[in-house]
């Protein structure tokens, strides 16, 4: 008896509406275009995705940002089972930006923990992987019982910072919570780092912030995860340079800025 030959998979990338920029540089970065997907939205919102193209057998990756994350959220999970009810082979769902991260703990009563659900959510779908960068918290990867790919954007942004050649650099942390992060890329550059401790009344509300560390004459880096109002980071910009620091850039995982 003849041996029979597998067929290799084929594999085929496509985007929902909230990163379809990205979904092109992706698959022009892989010599391909983007794969035919139209999404239907009916006068009630009701959102009803629709491949027109046979995805059976293929590893599709699904390229979505759940910003804000209703639509956007529930379109993704609809992608997904569209595909693999289309019999696709193996479904990757890429969220560059996760929503609902920020949900990760019970840190009061009575609230729901909103990251886990969403990872419930996508792995009910059909989900068979996840790739996502920047979490707000990496514990998130545990609420998954399927593979995760946590990309880190250090190799895009240390790059950048290098050749920004600031010779008085420090990297500032926004909050208490994202003292690990910056404590890993001041390591890296041998740099000091400081910390702008807040304390906030409500959500997008800053009752107060301190600054723990010095700033005289230094070259500071703000670097946080998650840019809502962008209210923590002109408050912190605004104190480190009222502690006189000579420059304040911020990179919230977006291009630099200077104030």
């Amino acid at each position: 008896m003849h041996k029979a030959q597998s067929i290799p998979h084929a594999a085929k990338i496509f985007s929902g509406t909230a990163s379809e920029a990205l979904a092109v540089e992706i698959a022009k970065h892989f010599g391909c275009d983007p794969g035919k997907l139209s999404i239907q939205r009916f006068a009630d919102g009701e959102i009803s995705p629709n491949y027109l193209e046979s995805v059976r057998g293929d590893y599709i990756f699904l390229v979505q940002s759940t910003y804000s994350p209703g639509d956007n959220l529930m379109e993704l999970l609809l992608m997904i089972d569209a595909a693999k009810r289309a019999s696709a082979y193996k479904v990757i769902a890429v969220l560059p930006y996760y929503g609902y991260a920020r949900q990760d703990r019970k840190d009061r009563p009575r609230v729901a923990i909103g990251s886990k659900l969403v990872a419930n959510m996508l792995t009910a779908a059909g989900a068979d992987r996840i790739v996502t960068m920047d979490l707000h918290a990496p514990q998130i990867q545990g609420y998954f019982d399927i593979p995760v790919d946590h990309l880190d954007s250090h190799a895009v942004f240390i790059p950048y910072i290098e050749q920004l050649q600031l010779k008085n650099l420090t990297f500032a942390a926004p909050d208490v919570g994202a003292t690990n992060r910056i404590r890993e890329i001041a390591s890296y550059f041998n740099a000091d780092m400081v910390i702008c401790d807040k304390h906030r009344k409500r959500a997008n509300e800053i009752a107060s912030m301190r600054l723990i560390g010095d700033v005289e004459g230094r070259d500071v880096v703000i670097i946080d995860d998650i840019c809502d109002t962008g209210g923590t980071l002109a408050k912190c910009a605004a104190l480190i340079k009222e502690k006189g620091a000579r420059s304040v850039r911020g990179n919230d995982y977006a291009p630099s800025v200077e104030w």
